[in-house]
């Protein structure tokens, strides 16, 4: 409806009534008068004054059936009216307060209906309406009379929130402030729809927020809800779920719904479905007392005694009747009670009421026969004989019980609210004048709005009383636990306060068995110290642990993510360490073995070399061959000299050196060994065809084709020095097993398993060459008995590095490969310098230390005779049939 289209009904409205009126002009001025009254406002209070405020109060229930109204509500009815006429008596009579501004007051009953309250509420804009009765006369030609209405500044009331919801889109049409002092419903904090409309009481979003934040407090992340089918019941679980929602941290389990009309059985179901999710123990319950109780007794039944933790509205409270007979069930629930204070004022004013001074009420008559259970007599009405004769003598709280209703304080603080705005505006429009001026006639009422928003005073029960944006007042709850300190005075007890934020007193909590720890209501329990939560889809308050494993830490709560390769994550698996830095250690078994067997050989090389020295000029000596001796016995010594090189603590000179002499000592020795197996090769296969001697064999040629084949060897290393510098490397992978607390970093030397093989591979072409020499070279006579050890050191050296390589590649997964593989490398090359010292030297040695008799020169061979000597062994194998020599075809 728009204001232009309900003035125009009410222009209508009114002309009717002023042909009506026209009947009355024969009647004096009081009569018409006192008829027009009862034609616009036949169930309505008016007290005059200069300001004139409206009151809406449900002072009869709804009617039945065809009918208004019902029975007088005692005291949400009559004890709230009468509250705001005593408040419009206290405020005319402060001088400090408008003065010389008395308050007036139409006051209506709204019947508890709220489409009988808007058409209650026509009378307050009726003022406003500009009204055309230039067309209407009387029979005899007069103007009609119209009483012109009082001028209704602003509103108290309603009480139900429906009611004020109907009657807030008539009076913003027509910009009349509204200040309720009972409404809670949240749809009247929307400014836009409700912007003329303010509350003194806090909305029920208030309290579903002051039940938040206990659930919040208490520690609980995962609730259930509970809520009795209608308003009050499913807009505060809304109201619950919605705020819930947006601050986030609290999940709803389960959000059932009582029905208005529950059949057999179905509180047993309720019980059964909050069931369905156990650890959800808290529940949120906005129902009504009998509900409540049923639920309780439910409960009792499913023997869940002390499971559920319950969290209660204000239609709990502080009541007895929903938990009579069912205290052990409803230990420990936490229940919210607007805060409110009896007013002392208010009860000597109410019961100092009597039919004879109170006859501005015109209700008080209906209120007094039913306070008292009596009958007055009325002219022309006779007694009922069942009901006593009223005397007028009675009096209220002492012929009748009498207990201030809970919603006055909020009607007084309304009363006063518009009161306090109304002197801020005269102080400000009409600051010289002592009564209304003429900027305050009319009262505008946006302005006057703004002027109650404004408001902050100290209120009847000595709170604040003051406005927020939406109109609304702050919330004040108080919080109660139901507690059994024993087990024959049980009881609530305040815990805490809510005003806009919650104080609450954990340690004077009580719950389930006098316990006093605060029990879990939660989906997930935390989860614990390196472990992630992974995520229940669409329940952001349940989740499921998983460890991070193998070498993952925690970044946050939702992550894990795995440490830098040079790190390992700490026990707890929080953070990442860095990972221990190990070598090969000198007391290591893989050390002390390879240098217990380098350090014999270098000193049994140390004696054939001190030996040779000594008897240098000895037969057996010289016939060894002095210069390639001297050389191979230098590479079985670097050759020992490697264990020591691959032992230490790896660094850029011990790296260059690992190089250098691992492949180089192998070099020089079989270098050497090939150059001398090549020897006696070449001269006995000349001599089989000639007595010319073979050229290269003289001691200076031996030498230096032994230098030329050991130079490749270093040529090579050279050029790797130039490829890449030798340096140190920490590896991180190679021993990094599965479990992260025997992960090492091994500091080493640059040198891969390929890099090892390829500085050994010349030394082992030279090795197999040299065998193939040997072999060729078997067949030489006797008196050549040097070509025989050689042979049978390469046939044993060959084993023991067909042995090496499984041994060396087949540690790759081992956990101690590096120290396994150093240990075979080094003890395979000890054992080829051993197999090489022991089979060409150590019987040389022994001849010259133990049998000297035997160290003497013996007759000098020509290369001729050598040659005859072959080829008479050669002719003997033919004739033998062991061996086949191919006829000279030179000769």
């Amino acid at each position: 409806i728009t204001r232009l289209e309900y003035s125009t009904t009410m222009s209508k409205h009114l002309a009717t009534r002023a042909r009506k009126n026209c009947l009355l002009k024969g009647r004096n001025l009081g009569q018409i008068l006192r008829a027009s009254h009862q034609q616009f406002h036949p169930h309505s209070i008016k007290i005059p004054g200069d300001i004139t405020l409206g009151g809406l109060f449900p002072v009869h229930s709804r009617g039945p059936h065809g009918l208004p109204c019902g029975e007088l509500k005692k005291e949400k009815g009559i004890h709230r009216m009468e509250a705001m006429l005593y408040a419009l008596d206290q405020i005319n009579s402060d001088p400090e307060l408008l003065p010389n501004i008395t308050l007036g007051a139409r006051i209506l009953d709204t019947c508890s209906r709220d489409t009988y309250a808007l058409e209650q509420s026509l009378t307050f804009v009726q003022a406003l309406i500009q009204k055309d009765t230039s067309d209407i006369r009387c029979s005899n030609g007069e103007p009609p009379i119209i009483r012109k209405p009082e001028r209704v500044v602003g509103v108290i009331g309603a009480s139900a929130s429906s009611v004020s919801i109907m009657v807030a889109n008539i009076l913003r049409l027509f910009e009349i402030p509204q200040v309720s002092y009972a409404s809670t419903a949240p749809e009247l904090s929307d400014n836009n729809r409700y912007d003329f409309f303010s509350r003194v009481v806090p909305p029920d979003s208030y309290q579903a927020q002051a039940m938040l934040d206990i659930v919040k407090a208490l520690g609980w992340n995962y609730v259930s809800t509970l809520a009795s089918e209608g308003n009050y019941g499913e807009s505060g679980v809304d109201a619950f779920m919605q705020i819930s929602r947006e601050a986030g941290g609290v999940c709803i389990a389960q959000s059932v719904k009582i029905p208005r009309e529950p059949t057999a059985g179905e509180f047993d179901k309720i019980i059964k479905r909050l069931m369905e999710t156990s650890n959800a123990r808290g529940v949120i319950i906005f129902a009504n007392e009998d509900d409540i109780k049923r639920v309780l007794e439910a409960a009792k039944r499913a023997n869940l005694t002390g499971h559920f933790l319950f969290v209660g509205s204000d239609s709990w409270g502080a009541k007895s009747s929903p938990i009579a007979e069912l205290e052990d069930v409803a230990e420990g629930a936490v229940t919210i009670l607007p805060k409110r204070a009896s007013i002392d004022g208010f009860d000597q004013y109410f019961m100092s009421r009597s039919l004879e001074n109170n006859r501005r009420n015109i209700w008080f008559n209906e209120f007094w026969e039913d306070d008292f259970r009596c009958k007055l007599t009325r002219p022309g009405i006779k007694l009922d004989l069942d009901k006593k004769k009223c005397t007028g003598e009675e009096r209220i709280g002492r012929d009748s019980s009498y207990e201030q209703e809970g919603k006055v304080q909020f009607v007084i603080d309304a009363v006063y609210a518009v009161a306090y705005a109304l002197h801020s505006m005269h102080q400000d429009l009409c600051p010289s004048s002592s009564g209304v001026c003429g900027k305050m006639d009319p009262v505008e009422g946006r302005s006057l709005l703004g002027y109650i928003r404004a408001v902050n005073f100290n209120g009847s029960a000595g709170t604040s009383v003051l406005f927020n944006e939406n109109g609304d007042a702050p919330g004040r709850y108080d919080i109660f636990q139901f507690q059994m300190t024993n087990h024959s005075h049980p009881g609530y007890r305040v815990i805490g306060q809510w005003t806009n934020n919650l104080r609450l007193n954990l340690e004077e909590m009580q719950w389930s068995g006098g316990d006093k720890l605060v029990p879990d209501s939660i989906c997930s329990f935390p989860c614990q110290p390196g472990e992630r939560k992974k995520m229940v889809k669409g329940v952001p308050c349940c989740w499921h642990c998983e460890l991070c494993d193998g070498y993952q830490y925690q970044v946050d709560e939702f992550t894990c993510e795995t440490c830098p390769s040079d790190m390992r994550p700490v026990p707890n698996r929080t953070a990442c360490r860095p990972t221990p830095i190990i070598k090969l250690e000198w007391n290591s078994p893989f050390a002390l073995v390879p240098a217990s067997l380098a350090m014999l050989g270098i000193l049994a090389t140390s004696a054939v070399v001190i030996t040779f020295i000594r008897f240098n000029d000895t037969p057996i000596v010289r016939a060894s061959g002095r210069e390639l001796s001297y050389v191979l016995l230098t590479g079985i010594f670097l050759i020992y000299l490697i264990t020591f090189l691959m032992i230490a603590e790896p660094g850029v000179v011990a790296c260059a050196f690992r190089r250098l002499l691992l492949g180089l000592g192998m070099a020089i020795t079989y270098s050497a060994m090939l150059t001398k197996t090549n020897r006696i090769y070449r001269i006995f296969e000349q001599g089989k065809r000639s007595v010319t001697p073979p050229k290269f064999i003289s001691p200076t040629s031996q030498l230096i084709i032994t230098f030329i084949l050991i130079s490749v060897q270093v040529l090579g290393v050279f050029v790797w020095f130039a490829v890449v510098p030798p340096h140190t490397i920490i590896d991180y992978e190679e021993l990094r097993p599965p479990n992260p607390e025997l992960a090492r970093g091994i500091l080493k030397c640059d040198m891969s398993d390929l890099s090892i093989i390829c500085c050994l591979s010349y030394s082992i072409v030279l090795m197999v060459t040299c065998t193939v020499y040997a072999v060729k070279s078997r067949g030489v006579p006797e008196t050549f008995n040097e070509a025989k050890p050689i042979g049978f050191t390469m046939y044993t050296t060959c084993i023991i590095w067909l042995a090496f390589v499984p041994i060396f590649f087949g540690t790759a997964q081992s956990t101690e490969k590096m120290f396994i593989q150093t240990a075979t490398l080094t003890v395979s090359m000890s054992l080829s310098a051993f197999v090489s010292l022991g089979m060409l030297y150590m019987p040389k040695v022994y001849v010259i230390i133990f049998h000297p008799e035997q160290n003497v020169q013996k007759r000098k061979r020509s290369f001729k005779a050598v040659a005859q000597a072959v080829s008479q062994k050669s002719l003997n194998e033919k004739q033998n049939g062991e061996t086949k020599i191919e006829p000279d075809r030179s000769q």
